[in-house]
């Protein structure tokens, strides 16, 4: 398969990573704020493994988490993209969609503009028939996200998620889903 490199949406690039993206993220790995749904925040060598996974991705398998960079100013705010899940549970093997924008980017509809792109990529242009998304159960903006997307919650599948520790608040997870045909039915109804 062809690597996908770039995609657009009305108002973001979503791109490969630049060597010049690691202290933007790293900043934004370290907030708090933008981190409070997950075990732990991120040091820059952290963050800085973690776009290496990202590329290894892409490497692999021709698709990933790109980097989201606004079309009106160039400025780099996050990530959102798709990518195998890397742990096992019910629900595997699956291709998740994710995303993790910058504060000051919140509230504008990016995440959402975004991940439509990604999941329209995934499904116009990857082998697959479903697409999942999943996140702590607190985590209300995410999952607003996912409803916005036409994502389906899966009540059914919550799970306890096995690379969070045990009595970690974080641990349980939601799960939402969304297929081909689904797809399909939000672009025509």
């Amino acid at each position: 398969m062809e690597p996908i490199l770039e995609l657009e949406s009305a108002r973001l690039v979503m791109r490969q990573w630049h060597d010049s993206d690691l202290t933007t993220f790293a900043d934004m790995c370290a907030d708090p704020q933008v981190m409070r749904y997950f075990p732990a925040r991120l040091n820059r060598l952290e963050s800085a493994a973690l776009i290496g996974r990202i590329r290894g991705h892409f490497a692999e398998y021709g698709f990933g988490l790109w980097a989201l960079q606004r079309k009106d100013t160039g400025a780099f705010i996050g990530l959102t993209g798709l990518m195998h899940v890397g742990f096992d549970a019910d629900f595997t093997p699956a291709v998740e969609i994710g995303w993790r924008l910058a504060r000051e980017h919140w509230g504008l509809g990016y995440a959402s503009e975004a991940a439509w792109t990604a999941l329209r990529c995934g499904f116009d242009r990857l082998p697959v028939e479903q697409i999942v998304a999943f996140t702590a159960q607190a985590n209300q903006p995410s999952q607003k996200v996912m409803q916005a997307i036409g994502m389906h919650y899966d009540r059914a599948a919550d799970f306890e998620h096995p690379k969070v520790a045990a009595g970690d608040p974080l641990r349980d997870h939601v799960l939402y889903r969304i297929t081909r045909g689904q797809w399909l039915d939000t672009l025509h109804g």
